[in-house]
């Protein structure tokens, strides 16, 4: 804490500089407001000093890394101890070519699995369904049963690698697949390393992949932190995930309140459940976008590390430090990304990863630069890839722990986004949680008008989106595209029907009786959804049995 009279001196410093500074800049060019706001259109002062930061309390909102409450990162190392885990998310066309490609990632020094499934999986169809015709592999791997999973991890040692899935709605399903295959590999569970996905309340949010209503997809969640805490426990049975939120148009504040109000809501269902915070909540993780504003979310990220553990440890009672943490993973901004000059893409992709690095992620997505015309190439990925590894071997970026705590500028950002936070917890409280702002539309509404002004900004020209709307050229694209096996769709559909003809259907029949049983009562489904896995019941038929007893959500009709 500085003395007041210190802080009366700065204060008066401060004043004469602006004063003197604002006369030069007027006396040579008109400044140019326009451009000195966030990403998030927040204005941004001419300069920051310890006047800007907020009680000036520094043990307090700062301390040191991997000191609660972990604004500086939750590991007292940093990346000098670990490097994040370079996970690039991967997946397209049939469980053959991913499979290939999750191979070469590999052998490049990538750390760990991410799996990109594709619309008719996310959305829980069989490859063959009619509702999925023409959806196949185009925005993932397409999974339709355990016999596909197995092709997909085909050569990959389960206890050696990590993986992140991303799948919401039928991720119960999907988990149980990976699970059978590690069974069949002979890997403990309790060997696993992971996450999934599974957060359906940013379904209802911002990504609209949900398949049942609210209430008992947060039930099948549940089931999942309470069946991961008994059998798996180095997973992470959920991956709270802003990034969708940002990607939906939401500015930074946005991104961070709503996330972190849909990771306490899990918290809350998971205690009324019955189950104890400090045993499934420290396997809680994030996923936050890395957008264009560099200051701006690092301020993010360490403004979240605050909050969560102040209301892990302060609302509900947690006493395990490894409760308070929070860990997560980041990716670039797909939505930032444009078919325009591609090659700048790479730039863009460079600064995110970097703001993510110096932010303190614990894994990191770089996107590639040809992702808003097609899947990503190999060459594409791979650079991609190679960015990480620069940040990490070339830059000094993770040489010293927090480089940026304590500057001015980025502890006023923290505090800002922290204020605006917490003014949204609070709206969300005044329309009685999330899920009745869910059905109300509030969320939505929310995100919507956010967009809407960034792009009446990139619009009118207040933003500059290089090779957009300025230093624009007419070059034809002139880098190669991703062509998928187009023989993919045949074969994944021939092995399906292969796979119903050769079956027990009577094993198969059964396991799905006692897990629509389960479904109508209130014990955990999970090993019931195991069983049939295990019984080559496909991802369609499950979710069937699930449809018939829980319904399907249709979103209300917003005026």
């Amino acid at each position: 804490m500085f003395h007041p009279a210190k802080l009366a001196e700065l204060r008066a410093a401060q004043e004469r500089w602006e004063a003197d500074t604002l006369r030069r800049t007027l006396a040579r060019l008109p400044e140019r407001q326009a451009d000195f706001i966030t990403t998030s259109s927040e204005p941004v002062r001419r300069l920051y000093t310890p006047l800007d930061v907020a009680g000036l309390d520094y043990a307090r909102d700062l301390g040191f890394p991997g000191e609660y409450p972990y604004t500086r990162g939750v590991h007292a190392s940093g990346h000098r101890g670990r490097l994040w885990t370079m996970r690039l998310f991967a997946g397209f066309g049939s469980a053959e070519e991913t499979n290939a490609r999750f191979k070469y990632l590999l052998e490049q020094g990538g750390g760990g699995l991410s799996i990109a499934f594709d619309l008719a999986t996310l959305m829980g169809y069989d490859t063959d369904a009619p509702e999925a015709l023409g959806e196949f592999g185009k925005c993932g791997v397409a999974i339709s049963s355990l016999k596909d999973m197995e092709v997909l991890l085909a050569g990959i040692p389960l206890d050696r690698v990590s993986t992140s899935m991303t799948i919401n709605s039928p991720a119960a399903v999907i988990w149980a697949m990976y699970l059978a295959v590690a069974e069949q590999q002979g890997v403990r569970l309790d060997q696993l390393r992971g996450t999934t996905q599974n957060d359906i309340l940013k379904e209802y949010i911002a990504q609209k992949e949900y398949i049942f209503p609210p209430e008992p997809s947060m039930r099948l969640v549940v089931d999942t932190f309470e069946f991961g805490a008994q059998h798996v426990p180095q997973w992470n049975p959920i991956s709270v995930s802003g990034y969708h939120i940002r990607e939906a148009g939401s500015t930074a504040a946005q991104e961070l309140a709503f996330t972190l109000a849909d990771g306490l809501e899990y918290v809350r269902w998971g205690v009324a459940r019955g189950l104890n915070v400090d045993e499934f909540a420290p396997r809680i993780s994030f996923f936050f976008n890395a957008h264009n504003d560099f200051f701006e979310e690092i301020a993010k990220y360490r403004a979240a590390r605050r909050i969560w553990a102040r209301e892990l440890r302060e609302t509900f009672g947690a006493r395990d430090p490894r409760t308070w943490l929070m860990r997560f993973h980041t990716q670039t901004a797909g939505v930032s990304l444009t078919a325009q000059q591609p090659e700048n893409n790479i730039v863009r992709v460079a600064l995110q990863a970097l703001a993510a690095v110096l932010g303190g992620t614990q894994s990191l997505h770089t996107n590639s630069m040809d992702e808003a015309l097609a899947l990503p190439s190999e060459a594409a990925v791979t650079i991609a890839l190679r960015t990480q590894q620069i940040i990490a071997h070339e830059s000094g970026a993770a040489n010293t722990v927090d480089p940026l705590g304590g500057a001015y500028f980025v502890e006023a950002l923290t505090d800002q986004i922290e204020a605006q936070a917490r003014a949204y917890f609070q709206r969300i409280a005044d329309l009685g949680g999330v899920i009745p702002a869910i059905q109300r539309g509030f969320f939505q509404q929310e995100i919507a008008d956010a967009a809407y002004r960034y792009q009446r900004e990139i619009d009118a020209g207040v933003r500059t989106i290089v090779g957009v709307n300025d230093y624009v050229d007419d070059k034809p694209i002139a880098i190669p595209i991703l062509a998928m096996d187009p023989q993919g769709y045949t074969r994944q559909a021939g092995r399906l029907q292969a796979l119903r003809q050769t079956r027990d259907s009577g094993r198969v029949g059964q396991a799905l009786d006692r897990l629509r049983i389960a479904c109508q009562g209130t014990q955990n489904t999970m090993p019931l959804i195991l069983d049939a896995v295990r019984a080559y019941a496909t991802l369609g038929e499950i979710m069937g049995v699930m449809k018939e007893v829980f319904g399907v959500y249709v979103e209300p009709v917003m005026v």
